[in-house]
């Protein structure tokens, strides 16, 4: 009977899954979607032809602005298996559509077979696939694979766990030795179906045509509501207006349509490879030319010898690459790719671990090395959109929806300018009825509304800001290919950095060498080229990456400071891309005269085996032979913990970590070399086979270089000025924790006063739990090496009744430590990412993850690095400045040629500018739109409205110049504390408008009221059409609200602190006084032709007295608008009660106090545990009573 049953379950499953009508698609990631299936129903597409032709075509544009109404009105719900479309939701609640595809493929396609039967696992362990597979199977001979494309990525249908899947590569579950011994090459047939499956190989930017570009710009609902709106005014009669605005529109198009188009083309350039051809296996060393595009995952490519761009993602499996992947991470050092070995023979080959042996697609492979008759070999993993350069194209092409606050409240703004509308539509019936005027004209004047409140032109002022910054930024040689970007820099309140390159300078000075001679260290050596020759000296000329490139030797700056200062030379074998086999490898020498004079055998050491450098292993090694002595040798190099435990302890000195301890907390950067005799009976080939953990073990430690790696001289003054403006500075680097602390305190990150926390969190082990140790670091004191008790307790700020508790302390962790903390303390990961301030030894995942936990407890954080490590946290961080050479590279939303951080503080001040302009325009467009509302609904009191020319020089002269302008102001020359508005919406914004449409209301009525009461006054006929223009009440409310025009531009172009005074904005104010003069102008000394162009009363039969009482309204006005503003609106106090007003209404935003909470709470507690230990199990605090420890770590014991 169980089993029975059992049986029907595992049926009941299968067919649940068949006829599902949705799943989700790569679940618990970045790129998660829901998936609906949907089918053609004839009905609906029935019904919706009559939709199209009773809106006249409207629905369509419907269809243009949310994409899920196609499935709605067109297609029925139907399961997975049956649906012909995909209804696509991610996590933003974007919807997209993609087709469902279908090709035919013979039986024999076997590659095929197995992976749709068993691509992705089932979804539950006891499902049994369904009997049913009509749909899948055409005949005996052929079978159908379905799929779609959506973001340029391929999914299949999986006919075993009935579900779409992501199409693979053997960049995943593929193991390494499968990689080295499994691809022999393809034939062209598996090759050509195997491309039906995976594409072509190639990252093509489209780039539209102008046609494709104007329809779909036209279908915009900016430019729908602009085309209703001309057709709206053409139908009132304003011909002049509407074809103005029709011209400008037009030309609006045209410059969008050449902008978009120019990036394109830029993004298109930047991405493309020049189409070339390749050398492919065919299987037994027959090698065939085909195109880069025709590359599919499983072949076996031969890389040329004089270089190449790579179009692929492959894995070297014979020979070495030098490459440069600048074009992906901005680093311009070459580096060194291997061979993939048969020590991670069980490992599943990873691009990210395993980096060193992977070439990836647009980089440029330099030089090529290869041994005997053997070519340089890859084995291609990816292809197309799915290298790493097509994610960093992916990600360009299909951005994050940037949510910022201020762009929200904007729509809830217009939202709200829409209600005012209906307002006053239901306001203008009442009248138009009441005065009997014509239906008509009712509809017309009614619909006017609409397009004087919600301006057509707001979306583009909003813009005007960011495109002035970002012209002024590429002057600077600051690049920017994500635009909206620029607007989050202006609210950032904390700026992580890399360390080598960022802050410090690229390139390192030799201190001296520390060489170990009678089990003890004999002192520094400045100069490393007088020691005698020997190990430590041949380990420091051998242990590295170095090549020759054009004559030139070149590699990492650390390998050519300690080659170099050795004063010996390398040569390699004939030209740059030559072999090189057992008779000539890489050799160096001594540069001596003996070298080269000797008759006898010269001293000379050839480099056999290269185990290059990896952030895992923390260490990089050689295997060497000397000319005329026998057996090789191992020489090895890396972190000093590192490398002293993989020696024998009695060669390790017993001051070994003082020493260590010495240097690094000064800054130096320390390297720590070793060596070890191999067995005499290693042979040349099996050097080359021979994994690296069999040899890198129970090593001679030989001594350790000391490295210095100066700060930019604008490191510190940039940092300065970051901690004045309150913007919080954090160091993420691959370095020493000790190293790192140093220059965390010399370029001011850390104050001199301020105390260091370094969390050692340890993993569970067989001694116990997982457990934090909370120790103080030491400060050195300047000009000594030794520090007494009372120097260290100097500057503890210690409280009395909290003696646990630090005032000013900052948290140092390794990247060991902040894996412990995030898998077994995440309750601690918030508190520590509020106080850490150097993260070391992190990897690249790491410092992504770090970016991320910062922005998920509200910090708007920005990333400034080098590219090369850093690719993933720039991109997440709200603002990430690559420090590249290149104009333009896909590693970061900003790229700066300016070397140094001062880019940041550039780029800060940018988007702070950018910010306010788009703040200033956004409420100067939004009191232009009241100011307009205003006079139309007065006038359409009285029968009357205002004429063509007067709208046109409205919204033409007055309204789009100044806009425009209003952004030209500069960036302010100082980083200040103050941070600009975030919301729209926030009780002083708010405010502001409320109290200057007031002023506006009050100031209109005033001016018509005086009017009123003139003796000679007579109001308007009455005009069944509502189109009196010529009238007195036009013109007096039109002559008063330019002047409210040209104030409301002045008071909401505010200058510092964000942005430069008006005054050096010359065109801008050059633009105010003209329209104010002419304002002017026009009231005082009416010339009767001028009068009559704008279709006003004849003012100069009027006394001067009348006109110079309106010039009074309206310098009152100015004057009025500019005391609220200045005086009354952005005082102190005054933004202080309405915050306080805004927290007790319960309106603050919750997620960006967040962190202020958690400082608060760690201000007002004990925490952290200085001198404690915290296990995981109890989450309590243990005293540690251990009294060498607590010495040798700096600790504050308190019982």
């Amino acid at each position: 009977m169980q089993i029975r049953e059992r049986m029907f379950n595992r049926g009941q499953n299968g067919y649940n899954r068949l006829l599902a009508d949705h799943t989700y698609l790569n679940k618990d990631t970045e790129e998660e979607f829901l998936c609906y299936g949907y089918r053609t129903d004839q009905c609906k597409e029935a019904v919706f032809l009559v939709l199209v032709v009773l809106t006249g075509g409207l629905v369509l544009l419907l269809l243009q602005w949310r994409p899920q109404m196609v499935c709605y009105l067109r297609k029925r719900r139907c399961s997975l298996s049956h649906a012909d479309t995909i209804l696509l939701q991610d996590t933003y609640k974007q919807y997209s559509i993609a087709s469902i595809e279908e090709k035919t493929f013979p039986q024999s396609c076997q590659f095929l077979k197995d992976f749709v039967s068993s691509g992705t696992q089932a979804v539950d362990s006891d499902y049994e696939s369904p009997a049913d597979t009509s749909g899948l199977i055409v005949s005996q001979e052929e079978f159908k694979l379905r799929y779609f494309d959506h973001q340029h990525v391929r999914y299949l249908w999986d006919r075993g766990s009935q579900v779409f899947s992501k199409l693979k590569d053997l960049s995943e579950g593929t193991k390494c030795v499968n990689i080295q011994e499994s691809f022999y090459g393809l034939s062209a047939r598996e090759q050509n179906q195997k491309q039906l499956v995976y594409g072509e190989n190639s990252i093509e930017v489209e780039v539209k045509s102008y046609w494709r570009l104007f329809i779909e710009e036209v279908m915009n609902p900016f430019y729908v509501f602009q085309i209703a709106s001309i057709i709206l005014w053409l139908c009132d009669q304003y011909y002049y207006y509407a074809a103005c605005i029709l011209f400008i529109s037009l030309m609006s198009i045209g410059i969008s349509l050449y902008e978009t188009k120019r990036q394109s083309k830029t993004l298109h350039d930047m991405v493309s490879t020049q189409a070339q051809t390749i050398s492919v296996c065919r299987g037994e060393e027959v090698y065939e030319d085909v195109p880069t595009g025709k590359l599919v995952p499983g072949d076996v490519i031969a890389i040329p010898q004089h270089g190449c761009v790579m179009t692929c993602d492959a894995v070297l499996i014979t020979g070495t690459c030098i490459v440069n992947e600048s074009m992906l991470t901005g680093e311009s050092v070459p580096v060194t790719k291997t061979p993939m070995t048969h020590q991670e023979d069980e490992e599943v080959y990873s691009p990210d671990n395993h980096k060193r042996h992977t070439l990836f697609s647009g980089t440029h492979i330099l030089q090529t090395r290869f041994y005997g008759n053997s070519k340089v070999k890859a084995v291609v993993v990816r292809t197309g959109f799915r290298t790493a350069k097509g994610e960093l194209v992916r990600a360009i092409l299909f951005p994050k929806p940037l949510d910022m606050k201020f762009y929200r409240d904007a729509m809830k703004f217009i939202l709200f300018l829409g209600c005012m509308a209906a307002l006053g539509m239901t306001y203008s019936i009442i009248i138009y009825v009441k005065q009997g005027i014509y239906p008509m004209k009712i509809v017309v004047r009614v619909l006017d509304i609409i397009t004087i409140i919600v301006p057509p032109a707001l979306p583009a002022a909003m813009t005007v800001g960011t495109v002035f910054a970002q012209s002024r930024l590429k002057k600077k040689g600051i690049y920017c290919i994500s635009p909206p970007r620029i607007n989050f820099c202006g609210r950032l309140d904390v700026f992580c950095f890399d360390k080598t390159g960022t802050l410090t300078e690229d390139g390192l000075d030799m201190l001296g060498v520390l060489p170990i001679k009678n089990a003890g260290f004999c002192g520094v050596v400045d100069d490393p080229s007088t020691l005698e020759v020997g190990p430590f000296l041949t380990c420091m000329a051998t242990c590295h990456s170095l090549t020759v490139i054009d004559g030139e030797l070149s590699g990492d700056p650390l390998d050519l400071i300690m080659f170099n200062s050795t004063k010996w030379v390398l040569e390699e074998p004939g030209k740059d891309t030559s072999k090189f086999d057992t008779i000539m490898p890489t050799v160096v020498r001594p540069c001596t005269k003996d070298t080269f004079t000797s008759s006898e055998n010269p001293f000379e050491v050839g480099i056999i085996r290269q185990f290059t450098f990896s952030s895992s292993v923390q260490r990089m090694s050689v295997i060497t032979r000397t000319l005329s002595e026998d057996g090789m040798q191992l020489f090895c190099k890396g972190a000093p913990e590192k490398i002293a435990s993989l020696c024998q302890q009695d060669t390790v000195p017993h001051e070994f970590h003082d020493i260590l301890h010495r240097y690094t907390i000064q800054g130096y950067r320390v390297i720590a070399l070793a060596h070890k005799k191999m067995d005499p009976k290693l042979t040349w080939h099996q050097a080359q086979r021979i994994s690296r953990d069999k040899v890198e073990f129970n090593m001679t430690f030989l001594g350790m270089i000391v490295l210095q790696n100066k700060l930019k001289p604008e490191t510190k003054p940039a940092i300065h000025k970051l901690r004045e403006a309150r913007i919080r500075t954090v160091m993420v680097t691959g370095d020493m924790i000790q190293t790192a602390i140093s220059v965390a305190r010399n370029c001011g990150m850390i104050p001199i006063k301020d105390r260091v926390i370094i969390i050692e969190a340890s993993p569970p082990d067989a001694h116990g739990p997982a457990n934090i140790k909370w120790v103080t670091a030491e400060t050195p004191d300047e000009g000594t090496d030794y520090y007494t008790d009372s120097d260290y307790l100097e500057d503890v700020h210690i409280d009395l009744e909290n003696p646990h508790k630090m005032h000013n302390f900052h948290f140092a962790v390794s990247g060991q430590a902040f894996a412990v903390l995030t898998t077994h303390f995440p309750e601690y990961i918030p508190r520590v990412v509020v106080k850490g301030t150097v993260f070391a030894r992190m990897s690249p995942d790491q410092k992504l993850q770090l970016i991320e936990e910062l922005q998920n407890i509200g910090y708007n954080v920005g990333m400034c690095g080098d590219g090369a490590n850093d690719c993933e946290a720039l991109k997440a961080a709200h603002a990430g400045i690559s420090l590249s050479e290149a104009e333009a590279s896909v590693a970061a939303p900003f790229t700066s040629s300016i070397p140094n951080i001062e880019c940041v503080i550039r780029v800060m001040r940018e988007g702070r500018a950018a910010l306010v302009t788009s703040f200033g325009c956004f409420k100067y467009m939004a009191l232009y739109s009241f100011i307009q509302y205003v006079s139309v609904l007065i006038l359409y009191t009285f029968d009357a409205n205002l004429a063509d020319m007067q709208f046109l020089y409205v919204d033409l002269v007055i309204t789009t110049s100044v806009a425009v302008l209003m952004g030209y102001s500069g960036a302010y020359h100082k980083l200040v504390p103050q941070r600009p508005p975030g919301s729209l919406v926030k009780p002083s914004n708010l405010l502001s408008i409320i109290a200057q449409i007031l002023l506006v209301i009050i100031f209109q009525i005033s001016a018509f009221l005086y009017l009123h009461f003139q003796p000679w006054y007579k109001p308007a006929p009455k005009n069944l059409d509502a189109d009196n223009t010529h009238c007195w009440e036009t013109t007096v409310i039109f002559l008063v609200s330019t002047y409210q025009y040209i104030a409301s531009a002045f008071v909401f172009s505010k200058g510092p602190p964000f942005r430069e005074p008006i005054y050096k904005n010359v065109p801008f104010l050059l633009t105010l006084c003209s329209l104010f003069a002419f304002s002017t102008y026009l009231l005082m000394l009416p010339f009767k032709p001028i009068l009559d162009f704008f279709n006003l009363m004849e003012l100069h039969t009027k006394s001067v007295e009348f006109r110079s009482v309106l010039l009074a309204f309206s310098v009152g006005f100015i004057f009025a608008a500019c005391l609220l503003e200045y005086l009354i609106m952005d005082v102190k106090c005054t933004k202080k009660c309405l915050n306080s007003c805004s927290h007790c209404c319960g309106n603050g935003d919750e997620k960006k106090d967040h962190y202020r909470k958690i400082q608060n709470e760690i201000q007002l507690s004990n925490w952290p545990p200085i001198g404690q230990v915290t296990y995981a199990s109890l989450n309590e605090p243990h005293v540690e009573i251990e009294e060498e420890l607590m010495r040798s770590q700096g600790a504050i014991l308190v019982n």
